[in-house]
């Protein structure tokens, strides 16, 4: 039974914290291998294609981990989904420990990536069942900067880790965790209306949107004929690949541009991950401020990501700079840029679709980005070799792709005035 009467409780920003929680740990299990980088390669005699191949495992199964989980979240519901998908990625990150070769590593990752595919489709899912439209992007926005406390926490406590035990203990322990969040998960967590901390005011807020097609799951074929599936896919597209750029090959580019090691490196990757911690919450914030004062939905979100877009592209100067503190205020920029971005690509998919069915948008979405990350990871550590290690090109790439992604997604997107999408949101 849910509370009742008195002034309207707040829950719903309870159950955004374990969201914000569980990216938290999604991202700093698979930063840890990027972090570790320069060591691997040198004590297992890695090539960068080597790398990038080992890369490019996590993002296929990712792949195919974001489409596949996100249609059992939209079946079996996230109480029971999340926790599962938390378990199975720590298992994984822990089994990294007991890797020696290139293969071990594939399979490790593949498995990572398999099971960390479930975070974000079950994330987004639970924002739509607790949070109004009003207040979708900015609950995105936070519990979408655990994606960068991950990669603030880890260079902190991975080097401590490596320097009193070595490599294999900071996977391993990096990977136990995510057992002490699904512990909590199923303490605290029930959906809304069942919730004994939710009273009905609270309830009420949550259900204020129009409801149309609210129990409707729609087939995955024809989840390809809605222009918010095409909008989700073309947005993640565009923006997913360059993070995990930044997550895989920056602690690599100091490494190689400015000769710092895994100690030296601490303070320049969490100036990093602040900043882009930033952007998450900023840009949720600037597209829900936006609705509330009464621009329509979409074009708030549209207007978000111009100014996230114009905010990316000076990094293309980022491998050109002689002084290191100026490359890492650059992507530092760029990293915050990307989250505001990338929370309000997750939160359109809200906007425009049923409820029912946005588990399996976000997934596919998820998967098309996912393969194409495959491939860019294969081509960044091919690149990185031909080229002994010249970063400009893939800076400069990275520097126009969001910018290219919204005119894309202007087009796909309905226009204002011409109604109310599928989730009864006004355009």
């Amino acid at each position: 039974m849910s509370a009742t009467g008195g002034k309207r409780t707040h829950y719903r920003w309870v159950i955004c914290a374990l969201l914000f929680f569980a990216t938290t740990i999604n991202y700093m299990d698979r930063q840890v291998m990027g972090l570790l980088k320069p060591t691997l390669m040198t004590d297992l005699h890695w090539t960068e294609s080597d790398f990038g191949d080992i890369v490019a495992a996590f993002s296929l199964f990712y792949a195919f981990g974001y489409v596949g989980i996100g249609r059992i979240m939209d079946k079996v519901g996230v109480r029971k989904g999340l926790p599962v998908a938390v378990a199975g990625w720590s298992l994984f990150g822990m089994l990294h420990a007991f890797m020696g070769s290139v293969m071990g590593f594939k399979v490790a990752r593949a498995g990572l990536g398999i099971t960390e595919g479930g975070n974000f489709p079950a994330s987004i899912k639970t924002v739509s069942e607790w949070f109004p439209a009003k207040e979708r992007a900015l609950a995105t926005g936070i519990f979408n900067a655990g994606s960068n406390v991950g990669a603030v926490v880890a260079p902190i406590l991975v080097p401590i880790i490596v320097a009193f035990w070595g490599w294999r203990p900071a996977f391993f322990i990096t990977g136990l965790i995510g057992f002490i969040w699904v512990v909590f998960w199923w303490a605290l967590y029930r959906k809304p209306e069942e919730h004994p901390r939710v009273n009905a005011e609270e309830l009420a807020y949550i259900r204020s949107d129009p409801i149309i097609e609210e129990n409707v799951r729609v087939p995955w074929i024809k989840l390809l004929g809605y222009r918010g599936t095409w909008a989700n896919i073309v947005g993640t597209c565009f923006s997913a690949p360059v993070w995990w750029f930044y997550l895989n090959w920056v602690p690599g580019f100091l490494s190689k541009q400015y000769g710092l090691n895994l100690m030296s490196a601490i303070l320049p990757l969490v100036i990093i991950y602040c900043m882009a911690d930033v952007g998450s919450i900023a840009g949720g914030w600037l597209s829900s401020t936006l609705i509330k004062r009464g621009v329509k939905t979409l074009r708030a979100r549209k207007i978000t990501f111009l100014v996230c877009g114009l905010c990316v592209v000076p990094v293309f100067m980022a491998s050109q700079v002689s002084s290191m503190w100026l490359a890492v205020f650059l992507i530092g920029i760029a990293a915050s840029a990307h989250q505001g971005y990338s929370a309000n690509v997750y939160t359109i998919v809200s906007d425009t679709m049923p409820k029912a069915s946005i588990g399996s948008v976000v997934g596919i979405g998820g998967f098309c980005a996912y393969i194409v990350g495959m491939f860019v990871s294969m081509g960044v550590g091919r690149l990185l070799d031909a080229t002994n290690g010249n970063y400009h090109v893939l800076f400069a790439i990275a520097s126009s792709l969001y910018l290219i992604g919204l005119v894309v997604m202007h087009f796909i997107l309905p226009k204002t005035g011409s109604g109310k999408t599928p989730a009864g949101i006004e355009v």
